[in-house]
């Protein structure tokens, strides 16, 4: 009999996770590696939220707390739905998780059953499909193609709803590719969602803040308030606030799912770290300055990194909205081979020949199913980004 349970066959390790590890483990062998794989800004955390947890810890706010976060966090959240969002929740209507990561996975644990459907736009963050299966669900991707600037279109929506379609996850701004939904663009889904009331709502709003050019976020139950009672908005301080290693995440829904969701965590991992929940409560309520700041940063890379591929031969790098990623097509470089003499055959071929011979570190499209693309985080120093995309067009025009 074995051991280990079928479901784990149906699932795979996180790329994006694996790329990183292994652009460390080359380093620490003494390669001279640029690691573009890793979504985590490498701002610091702002000062006033390092100073509210190290009070928390003098304090003694270092107990258990309420399963699915403390009474002041959940306030903060409720004003900051209302704030940012145009969103009114009661503090029993939100979710507080060990980042976003588990507030999606608890949501989906909640509420599938086998045959249960769950639409998700492909590219997609590779961690949607795999939470899907794992609670016993049906992943259907759907392709956001390229001519469509990878955003779902209203037609391919409505085509994809079945009636064992459960949920439907929305990322905007989007991971891998950046994309972000307009007001027109995301009331177009809207409106078909509203024709089909069995389906569900989740959306993804992580990258939130992380905006370019004058775009202007909106969220699904902002933009049709009728969704609002099957719309999770499920959101967290990672990014926008440089608390990637914190772990909060947190959403806004129906109370009855946000309870059931509060069940599963209490038989899992139980509450999220307390010092970091004292911390989120500064990171909300307190001075929002650093992320202007930190996105002239991010916005000055994503222009110098998407000139820089586009001169690269064979790659196609679209600007995108908002994040911290480029999703360039490496189509032009498929059947081409490299100077030690491999055929580039897919994706993954390209990310593993440039990472060998260039130590340029990438995640292949094909993890994110959408090829043949590539993702980067420009979320690094504006000098390494510079050096790799040499690296880069160094290694496009080798190519035979």
């Amino acid at each position: 009999m074995a051991f280990l349970s079928d479901t784990l066959s149906r699932v795979q390790p996180s790329a994006t996770i694996a790329v990183t590890q292994k652009a460390l483990e080359l380093k620490r062998a003494g390669r001279d590696v640029i690691g573009l794989g890793a979504g985590e800004p490498d701002f610091d955390t702002p000062e006033h939220i390092k100073d509210a947890a190290i009070r928390a810890i003098r304090d003694g706010r270092t107990k258990y707390t309420a399963v699915d976060g403390i009474p002041e966090l959940k306030e903060a959240i409720c004003a900051k739905f209302a704030r940012e969002n145009n969103l009114t929740y009661t503090p029993a209507e939100i979710s507080v998780g060990t980042g976003g990561k588990q507030v999606l996975y608890n949501a989906l644990m909640a509420t599938l059953n086998p045959g249960d459907e769950v639409i998700i736009p492909a590219p997609y963050w590779v961690s949607y499909p795999d939470m899907v299966l794992l609670a016993g669900g049906t992943p259907v991707p759907v392709a956001a193609t390229a001519a469509d600037n990878f955003k779902l279109k209203a037609d391919v929506l409505e085509a994809a709803i079945t009636d064992k379609t459960k949920w439907i996850i929305l990322n905007s701004p989007s991971n891998p590719s950046g994309a972000a939904y307009s007001h027109t663009e995301l009331k177009a889904l809207t409106d078909v969602l509203a024709r089909h009331p069995h389906v569900w709502v989740m959306t993804d709003d992580m990258y939130e803040h992380l905006v370019y050019d004058e775009f202007v976020f909106r969220t699904p139950a902002e933009i049709e308030p009728a969704l609002k009672d099957r719309t999770l908005t499920v959101n967290g301080v990672s990014k926008a606030y440089a608390m990637t290693g914190w772990r909060i995440g947190y959403a806004g829904g129906p109370a009855h799912l946000i309870k059931a969701m509060a069940k599963i965590q209490s038989q899992s991992t139980s509450n999220p770290c307390s010092i970091s929940q004292f911390a989120t409560v500064e990171a909300l309520n307190g001075p929002q300055d650093h992320i202007a700041a930190n996105n002239k940063v991010f916005r000055e890379r994503r222009d110098l990194v998407v000139s820089m591929l586009n001169q690269a031969r064979g790659i196609h790098c679209p600007t995108p909205e908002g994040a911290f990623y480029v999703y360039p097509s490496c189509e032009g470089t498929i059947g081409r081979t490299t100077a030690s003499g491999k055929t580039l055959e897919t994706d993954e071929d390209f990310v593993t020949e440039l990472l060998e011979h260039e130590g340029v570190a990438v995640v292949q499209g094909s993890a994110f199913g959408f090829a043949p693309h590539f993702r980067i985080s420009y979320a690094t120093s504006t000098t390494a980004l510079e050096e790799a995309c040499i690296r880069i067009q160094r290694f496009c025009g080798s190519l035979r």
